[in-house]
Parts: structure tokens; C-alpha cells; sequence
């Protein structure tokens, strides 16, 4: 059989986005074309989306926005399949902290376009499969889970008295990630360091060194230097509003770290009974979480690494993928024979 040709639409920078598109690479011909950052790049990244759809057997897209509706209108022009992951915010309702796609017309329109007209939707989790099924009805729709690669994101020598929570310190991040709760947290922690992986505005920044808080900001940093925190922390804090998943969340457990969360979105499906669970934006619920896991045994974090092993590797991720590809690539093929007498 001839290698199929995947049509691979996603920004590369995002670490999960290019785990798929290496995924991808090992087993198809893989053609990638990244959203335009301006305005004024859009003419010509719908002209060359356009080619390569037209080259290519499916089109594999990350989100459903402006940048994957047109990849799966051309999908459907030149009879191709797609195939779209919903990462969360493209099927989100949330007006109040005023998140996700279907909060306002411009970013629903497409999203809505896509999930209902793409061949297969792939979920990163049963919240937001739940999530996409309370805004419309796919053609067909999956739970596939984010991995990790648990060879790279590994404990290293003995934990450190650093406490990690990864999200952007910015006017919209501090809210949807709980920034301010884990912020005053820190005040009652002297003798150990609290982390914000992410990037920085100065402003939020200094509105977060209120009330006596030492978090430390890291800034936008690369991932492997986001694996060495991890790796010294000894316990990750993840204190969203909401979360479709939670990649920063596996991939400290896969480090071996002891999660803190709150009981939102798909945090729960990811952490299951290992960890500590606090409601949004209590302060003394979190401090309390904090001491018990500070008094944990060292087993606990043993144990969020066998979960991240059993259920988030990697591994098990290009194994259902590949499973997924190659069965709409031979569906499609009989299909074809069929037509001309082949079959």
C-alpha cells in the first residue's frame, strides 16, 4: 500500500501540537503548514493550505478555528477525510472569565463549522467530548487522551522544597489558571520556592506580589527547561477555573510530583484518587492541601507517575492515532477500488 499523505495543520511551537506532528512523521508523509500570526498572512495560507489538501489524503488539524475550517471546507472539496482535534477552548462556554470559542461570534462561527462538518472530531478528554456534544452533534466523535513522553519527563535525584504551577501571569491567565490563589499560597510557605511557569505581563505581576507573596516568575521558558522544575519540584499545583485536560498536570506527575487541583473540567478524569482536590480560589483549603502533601509519603509520587504510565504515555497515544489513520486511509481505498472494479 502507498504511504498515505496527511496534510498536518497546527503551530509547532506548542509542544503537545508537534508531539502529534512527530507522531504522525513516523508513519505517513507528512506535510505541515502552520496558522498565519497576521492578518495580513492569510491570503496566502489559504492558497498554499489549498495545494497541499489537494496533494494530500487527510487533513489532520489541531482546534477547530478560522485556520481548520478552511482546511476541512478543502478537505470536503477535493473529497478528502479530516480529522480535528478539540483541545477545549474551541468547544468552551464559559462568559463569565469570558472563555472559549462560543463566547463570542467571531470564534463560534468557525469552531461550530468545523466540529460538525469534519469527519472525525478527537477529544483530548471526556470533559470536553461532553463539552463539544452540549454545543451541536459531529458526524463522529472520539476520546483520545494527550501524551507524555514518560522516558524524557522523569524524576531526577531527590525532590526539592519547590512547589510548580505552570500559567501565563497575564490579565486573562491569572483568573483561568488561579494564579492569585497560588500566589497567596506562597505567603505561608517561607522556606519553600513557588514557581509560575509561563509567560509575564509586569502589571499582573506586580498585582501578584501583593499581600506578602513570593512566587518566583520564570517567564516564557523552553520545555526542557520547564522539565528541570519539574523534575526539583515536589509538588504541582494546577488551580484552574477550568481545564479541558491538563498536559502541564501529566507531565509533573510523570516527574514523579504530587498533584494539587481543583475539581474542574477534566482534572479529575486525570488525576483520579492521586493527589489532593481543593475548590477554586480557597486560599485556606489550598494551604491545607499543601501541608498534607508536604507529609505524603514519597509512594504518592510514584504512584502519579504508574498513572501517567498506564494512561497518558506517549506511546499509547501514537498507537490509537496511527490505529485511527490508517483505518479511515483503508476504508477510503477499498472504497475507491470498488468504484473502478478493483474490489
Amino acid at each position: 500500500m502507498a504511504r498515505m499523505k496527511i496534510c498536518f495543520v497546527g503551530t509547532l511551537s506548542s509542544a503537545f501540537i508537534k508531539n502529534d506532528y512527530e507522531i504522525l512523521k513516523k508513519h505517513f508523509d507528512v506535510d505541515a503548514i502552520e496558522p498565519p500570526k497576521k492578518k495580513t498572512g492569510w491570503l496566502k495560507y489559504v492558497f498554499s493550505l489549498a495545494k497541499k489538501v489537494k496533494r494530500s489524503n487527510l487533513t489532520f488539524c489541531w482546534f477547530a478555528g478560522w485556520h481548520s475550517a478552511f482546511a476541512v471546507f478543502f478537505s470536503m472539496f477535493f473529497g478528502n477525510k479530516s480529522i480535528v482535534i478539540a483541545g477545549g477552548y474551541d468547544a468552551a462556554y464559559v462568559p463569565e472569565i469570558n472563555y472559549g470559542a462560543f463566547t463570542n461570534l467571531k470564534e463560534r462561527i468557525p469552531a461550530k463549522y468545523v466540529l460538525k462538518n469534519a469527519d472525525l472530531i478527537l477529544a483530548v478528554s471526556e470533559f470536553t467530548k461532553n463539552e463539544v456534544l452540549d454545543r451541536l452533534e459531529p458526524k463522529q466523535l472520539k476520546v483520545v487522551y494527550n501524551g507524555v513522553d514518560i522516558e524524557k519527563f522523569k524524576p531526577k535525584k531527590e525532590k526539592e522544597n519547590i512547589i510548580v504551577t505552570v500559567g501565563r501571569a497575564t490579565k486573562k491567565g491569572i483568573t483561568l489558571k488561579g494564579l492569585e490563589t497560588f500566589a497567596k499560597v506562597s505567603a505561608h510557605f517561607s522556606d519553600y520556592e513557588f514557581v509560575i511557569i509561563g509567560e509575564t505581563e509586569d502589571f499582573e505581576i506586580h498585582k501578584l506580589k501583593r499581600n506578602n507573596s513570593i512566587p518566583i516568575f520564570t517567564g516564557k521558558i523552553t520545555h526542557n527547561e520547564v522539565l528541570k522544575w519539574l523534575q526539583r519540584a515536589r509538588i504541582y499545583c494546577q488551580l484552574s477555573y477550568i481545564e479541558s485536560f491538563g498536559v502541564g498536570v501529566i507531565e509533573a506527575m510523570s516527574c514523579g510530583c504530587t498533584p494539587i487541583i481543583t475539581e474542574r473540567g477534566a482534572l479529575p478524569e486525570v488525576v483520579g484518587n492521586i493527589g489532593f482536590y481543593v475548590p477554586y480560589g480557597n486560599e485556606k483549603a489550598t494551604v491545607e492541601a499543601i501541608k498534607k502533601a508536604l507529609k505524603a509519603p514519597d509512594k504518592l509520587g510514584k504512584k502519579a507517575r504508574e498513572r501517567t504510565k498506564e494512561m497518558f504515555s506517549i506511546k499509547k497515544r501514537e498507537k490509537e492515532l496511527r490505529t485511527i489513520i490508517k483505518g479511515y486511509y483503508v476504508n477510503k481505498t477499498e472504497k475507491s477500488q470498488k468504484k473502478i472494479g478493483l474490489k
